[in-house]
């Protein structure tokens, strides 16, 4: 399983409720932000997607996510 981690600007509990929709899918078996963290970090668990795809998702939302190395 693959863990990729981005910087979001995912900033409060309305965008984790809209953003949840896009991500509660089959093919991502964890996700997660913290709000807290200055970056606004979002961890996606996946055995499937790529990176891109994840990303893809996620701005399909309306939010930006830029990978975090």
């Amino acid at each position: 399983m693959a863990t990729y981690q981005y910087e979001t600007n995912i900033h409060c509990e309305s965008c984790i409720k809209a953003v949840s929709g896009f991500l509660n899918t089959t093919q991502i078996n964890q996700w997660s932000v913290d709000i807290a963290h200055p970056a606004k970090v979002l961890t996606v668990a996946t055995e499937s997607l790529s990176s891109d795809e994840i990303k893809e998702i996620v701005e399909e939302a309306g939010f930006d996510a830029t990978l975090l190395k």
